[in-house]
């Protein structure tokens, strides 16, 4: 049922229990595990040009030690681990990925920052209502 399985991460401290859940399904169904960290560069509309550069920087080298911790974790574990680094609006990059590389399911974590007016993050809202596949969220008190 599940061959492919997508883990986006952010890089957070939650990230690694949404890890280990992931890990841990892909090693269940012997599933290819796909990591994926996206640069948000809405975050850039605000910036001066010249902070630019090296937001983006460090943005990007954030986003490659997370798919970098993702991907070890897997290998660790013995199983086929693909990463990826997109800049862009986080949800719309990982609908997209999914669709491209025949994801069959998407492991992500929530914020759960409010929970009575966000009970889903935003970027897992939007993925989680347009995935053409199941998502299966992990809570930060997971």
């Amino acid at each position: 049922m599940y061959e492919t399985i997508l883990f986006p991460t952010d890089g957070s401290d939650h990230s690694a229990t949404v890890a280990e859940h992931a890990v841990d399904i892909a090693e269940t169904r012997n599933a290819a595990l796909h990591v994926l960290s996206v640069v948000d560069d809405r975050a850039f509309l605000v910036l001066d040009d010249d902070r630019v550069e090296g937001v983006r920087a460090d943005l990007e080298e954030n986003a490659l030690e997370a798919t970098d911790r993702g991907a070890t974790r897997a290998s660790e574990r013995g199983l086929e681990t693909e990463t990826a680094i997109q800049t862009g609006n986080p949800a719309e990059c990982i609908l997209e990925y999914a669709d491209e590389h025949g994801i069959d399911l998407v492991v992500m974590g929530t914020s759960g920052d409010d929970y009575e007016n966000n009970v889903v993050g935003s970027v897992s809202q939007r993925v989680v209502r347009s995935a053409s596949v199941p998502v299966l969220t992990i809570g930060p008190d997971a």
